[in-house]
């Protein structure tokens, strides 16, 4: 419908398959999943539901009643409620039995625990995917010198695949980071509206041991190692808040490297893929805009703020729940977990496809290297006879000259002519010449590329397989 708002995530930004796990049908399938779930476990347990009543459950998980459960919603103001009926108007041998001894949260809660799980796998996949391309161009270009930057001015060389690393390197940790949240992530599981499990102490007639092994059972259907220990009716909601911090760090990461990658694009050393029909100004057809990375500037920025929403929430809730978190959570999980999403779609297709310009990277090289070089010309002149002070201070005057000529005229650096036609240092261009191979400034880059690669990329990427290694976005 064209006549009424549509979100961006859904319409530009992130994967059907994001936006799937997100959607009103996963949503509710997997309430319905629970309940039926836990009227399994509750049957196992000696409590008298059938299984023609589980049957019947089961049979109608899928085919989701919306326009029922929307007009029961409007009469009953109550979103778990509506479905209930829902979905007990289909099933109605069973309608007595869904959700016994279970309160809202039963289904509410878990169902966000599965959908973060879920959407963190597929989140991984993608991150690896980058990964892999990183790797591939860090090792093609690990010994490729290029002018490093501190401060954004020029500093001592690095490597185009040391460069990328550093980014590799960061998202090295929040795979980490990712992995240690999949590994400690539990269910809610059956608590009841305090926490307390007083109606399940009560169906059961006192018998603890079958309440722990109902949530065991209903854990192990969704592929859980088990539920939370202890919880008020919601589980705590520092797990949304632990949660968002990962997908806020992988936007972290996802910005410094959009910077970065514009910043290389103005300089003109690198770009991002520019399709062949691309357009990038209106005004300017010449121009090659770093739109891409420009969205995963904007993307990340939003994410990283969007993650204070469950910071928040965590810190306000009252005693056992409070509703004043729904309304929120239901808007910022989901389009946290659709941003990220986005990002790393567009982190795909530009990390597919990074444009080099070896040319124009030695030639920003050439125009620092006489000044980075000063030191070994100073070296090589005493080594010739010369005086390491006296020298010192002509290489300053010489230095001072040279920046000048650069900064002020527009002209080129000319302090290797004014080194080699100062007859104090007794150096010929062919002698300097040698002192000036950009290779010979990079320092351990190459070798620092080839360790991380081996010792810290390719154990992950051996065990993750290629991961998603491109991504489909809208230009």
């Amino acid at each position: 419908m064209k006549d009424r708002y549509e979100s961006p995530f859904g319409a530009r930004y992130a994967s059907r398959e994001m936006q799937a796990i997100f959607s009103s049908d996963r949503k509710f399938s997997t309430w319905r999943r629970l309940w039926v779930s836990l009227a399994k476990a509750e049957r196992a347990l000696g409590l008298p539901i059938t299984e023609e009543q589980i049957a019947e459950l089961e049979a109608h998980v899928d085919d989701i009643n919306y326009e029922e459960a929307a007009e029961q919603e409007k009469r009953v103001r109550h979103d778990v409620m509506a479905h209930i009926h829902a979905y007990g108007k289909q099933c109605p041998k069973a309608a007595g039995i869904i959700h016994l001894g279970a309160t809202s949260c039963y289904v509410g809660d878990n169902t966000d625990i599965i959908l973060m799980r879920d959407a963190l796998v597929l989140l991984r996949g993608k991150l690896v995917g980058v990964l892999r391309n990183l790797a591939d161009f860090a090792e093609r270009y690990k010994d490729m010198p290029a002018l490093g930057y501190t401060h954004l001015q020029p500093a001592q060389l690095t490597t185009v695949g040391k460069r990328a690393t550093l980014w590799m390197n960061d998202l090295l940790m929040d795979l980490e980071e990712l992995e240690h949240r999949l590994g400690t992530l539990r269910l809610l599981g059956s608590k009841g509206t305090t926490g307390t499990q007083a109606s399940f102490l009560d169906l059961f007639d006192g018998d603890t041991a079958k309440i722990d092994r109902m949530e065991a059972m209903i854990a192990a259907d969704f592929g859980f190692p088990g539920c939370v220990p202890v919880s008020g009716q919601t589980y705590s909601r520092k797990v949304d808040a632990m949660v968002l911090a990962v997908l806020s760090g992988i936007a972290q990461t996802a910005g410094k490297f959009s910077s970065d990658l514009r910043l290389l694009q103005s300089f003109k050393e690198m770009e991002e893929p520019f399709e062949a029909h691309q357009i990038g100004s209106s005004a300017m057809p010449y121009k090659r805009n770093p739109m891409r990375s420009e969205r995963i500037a904007a993307l990340s920025r939003y994410l990283i703020t969007d993650a204070l929403n469950p910071a928040l929430t965590a810190s306000t809730q009252w005693f056992e729940r409070t509703l004043d978190d729904s309304a929120n959570r239901r808007i910022a999980i989901a389009e946290g977990f659709l941003a990220a999403d986005g990002i790393l779609n567009l982190m795909l297709n530009v990390t597919s496809g990074l444009v080099v310009y070896p040319r124009v990277i030695h030639s920003r090289i050439m125009a620092e290297l006489p000044f980075m070089a000063s030191e070994n010309i100073l070296m090589e002149a005493v080594k010739r006879g010369g005086n390491r002070q006296e020298l010192h201070e002509r290489i300053r005057v010489h230095s001072i000259e040279a920046g000048k000529r650069v900064k002020e005229m527009g002209e080129p650096n000319d302090l290797i002519d004014r080194i080699c036609t100062d007859p104090a240092f007794g150096l010929s261009r062919e002698g300097i010449g040698a002192l000036l191979d950009p290779a010979a400034y990079t320092g351990r880059s190459a070798e620092q590329v080839e360790n991380f690669l081996r010792d810290h990329v390719r154990p992950v990427l051996d065990r993750y397989g290629d991961g998603v290694r491109n991504a489909e976005i809208n230009v």
